[in-house]
């Protein structure tokens, strides 16, 4: 079974593969001309125009203002003939974000660590990043084409494509402005991909489960989302990795902070505590510091 001996990489395997593999084919869709959905029916939508269209067994669920996609494969990575390499400088034992009477509280224990080269030895199976480029196309097919007038539509979006013979799946939760943005190219695919929380998970839940069963279906908030976001950002920042080795690990978290609350214009919060465990070090700020920030 591939789920034991692939765990430790599943982690750096969902940082290190560019989102644009599938999402470039957004791009090239052209609006649809097909009547409009509204918001209560796009679920069945999706599932419809993936079984009679693409002949793809998907799971659509709307919970409140999310709407989920579910898509069960099997051998969602396969074994890369040349290994992409890369190189870790950082080691993150806890980044952990939370969210709590107005107050963003981050606990976090970042420390460089000696240069060490490595090597991603897995890649996305092609059969399966067509499945979820359709997915992507059904997706902006839908939601370009909703009818604005009768009911809103979603303001999240979490695609779970799980392989369900080995036992680990990628979570792509998105903000839907930030999904017509890089579709208009009034972002780049590299903000995209910094705005686009990336999770993975390894368990025996996931082998065998087409409908989605495993899941823990919930309705995002905005306060959810920033919060997730600085924490996916901070990842990225040093799992990737985005800075020198010898970065100010407490500024190069504030600027995370200061970035994704620029972004979304979020001001309801009173202010941020940093905790960093290595070095005991605490630091306040309200929100007004946190908007004078300059992000260098």
């Amino acid at each position: 079974m591939i789920l034991k001996s692939f765990s430790g990489n599943l982690a750096k395997l969902g940082l290190l593969l560019s989102l644009s593999i599938f999402l470039s084919l957004i791009l090239g869709c052209s609006s649809s001309t097909i009547p409009t959905y509204v918001q209560e029916d796009i679920a069945n939508a999706i599932q419809d125009i993936a079984n009679k269209e693409y002949k793809m067994d998907v799971k659509a669920r709307l919970v409140g203002q999310t709407l989920w996609i579910y898509l069960p494969v099997e051998d969602l990575f396969t074994k890369s003939p040349k290994p992409d390499k890369y190189f870790e400088r950082f080691s993150i034992d806890k980044n952990e974000e939370s969210f709590k009477d107005g107050t963003l509280k981050l606990d976090y224990l970042i420390q460089p660590i000696p240069e060490e080269a490595k090597y991603q030895e897995y890649k996305y199976n092609k059969d399966v990043v067509e499945k979820m480029n359709n997915v992507w196309k059904i997706l902006r097919r839908v939601i370009f084409s909703m009818d604005h007038s009768k009911t809103g539509q979603p303001k999240f979006f979490c695609l779970v494509t799980a392989d369900i013979k080995n036992g680990f799946e990628i979570k792509e939760l998105f903000y839907q402005l930030d999904l017509k943005k890089v579709s208009y190219e009034f972002i780049s695919w590299g903000e995209y991909q910094h705005r686009a929380i990336q999770d993975t998970n390894i368990s025996l839940e996931i082998i065998g489960d087409k409908e989605g069963r495993h899941l823990k279906y919930e309705d995002i908030t905005m306060d959810d989302f920033i919060t997730r976001q600085i924490q996916h950002r901070i990842k990225l920042k040093f799992q990737k990795p985005e800075v020198d080795k010898n970065a100010d690990i407490d500024k190069e978290v504030i600027k995370a902070i200061v970035s994704t609350v620029r972004v979304y214009g979020f001001k309801d919060f009173e202010g941020v505590e940093l905790n960093n465990i290595l070095t005991k070090k605490k630091i306040i700020l309200n929100q007004a510091a946190i908007w004078e920030k300059p992000i260098e």
